[in-house]
């Protein structure tokens, strides 16, 4: 049988997450699974426990294209710093919400041991979640390229002073407004930033492209639902003195200059999740934003 590679993400700043990343590396090694770390998250962790320092690490000892699965130990930053680490893989990703919210997380802390056992034993299904592509020109050239999985948010970058922007869909104008930003989204997204701003809450199993405009001064700025084979573009308008902003899921971003367009389309390379139990997104919002279900007649 060849050598299996779990690749464990860590929180590794908060204690409690680097005393779940010890228990998990440990139950790996017992079931006989060879556990990888992000450099950075190796570091931490044998500065806290040097018998650890026999652990590999990713793209030194094991290539990301070599994983058989990623444990995430944190919240759905943690896990958005995950599918960085594995992009372009077909590796998926079992979060264990250490964090807040946790929204693309599959269990809670208490589930550790289950975690693992699963993951061992390869008992889980896939969920493929789509992401978007994301383009920056300038003059007609291509000058930045990324992706996201939750959001691209074309954003001002002067406090006191207003995005002016020109919204297309599939290259024909649809309006220009003043704005603090605008939030281009999939549906795993459509809980986070666009969610703050008013868009409203899609199922993931949609493959939809959500635009949402914030604290635009405009009669028209409501959100929109759009197909996944539309083209969406930003463009900066040269009277933004100040230019902007674009952030790729809150963690990789690049200055606008007035001018510039940021292109937006769905990207052909899902993020894939590891699932452990066929829950409806229904339960998923009830549970994750507390709603009141309680006394409704169609609860058993």
């Amino acid at each position: 049988m060849s050598e299996r590679f779990i690749l464990v993400v860590v929180h590794a700043p908060r204690p409690d997450a680097l005393e779940a990343a010890k228990k998990v590396l440990r139950e790996m090694h017992a079931a006989g699974v060879t556990p990888v770390l992000e450099a950075e998250d190796r570091t931490r962790l044998i500065a806290a426990d040097p018998s650890f320092a026999g652990v590999k690490t990713l793209g030194t000892d094991v290539a990301a294209a070599a994983l058989d699965l990623v444990i995430v130990l944190g919240g759905d930053g943690t896990i958005l710093r995950a599918a960085e680490l594995v992009r372009g893989t077909d590796a998926p990703l079992l979060g264990v919400n250490l964090g807040h919210v946790g929204f693309l997380a599959e269990l809670e802390r208490d589930d550790l041991a289950v975690a693992v056992a699963r993951a061992v034993d390869g008992d889980y299904t896939v969920e493929e979640r789509m992401t978007i592509e994301v383009r920056v020109k300038r003059d007609g050239e291509v000058v930045w390229d990324g992706w996201a999985l939750n959001d691209a948010s074309v954003e001002k970058a002067s406090r006191e002073r207003m995005l002016e922007v020109a919204l297309e869909v599939n290259k024909r104008p649809l309006s220009t407004f003043g704005c603090d930003g605008i939030v281009i989204s999939t549906p795993t997204g459509s809980t986070a930033y666009s969610f703050s701003a008013g868009g409203p809450v899609v199922w993931p199993t949609l493959h939809v492209l959500l635009v949402t405009p914030l604290s635009a001064h405009a009669l028209f700025a409501r959100p929109l639902v759009l197909t996944p084979e539309t083209h969406v573009a930003v463009e900066i308008l040269e009277r933004t003195t100040s230019g902007g902003i674009l952030w790729c899921d809150g963690r990789r971003s690049v200055a606008l200059l007035p001018g510039d367009r940021v292109v937006a389309t769905a990207s052909d390379q899902p993020v894939r999740l590891a699932r452990l139990h066929q829950r409806e997104f229904t339960d998923r919002l009830v549970r994750k934003f507390d709603l009141p279900v309680a006394g409704w007649r169609g609860t058993p």
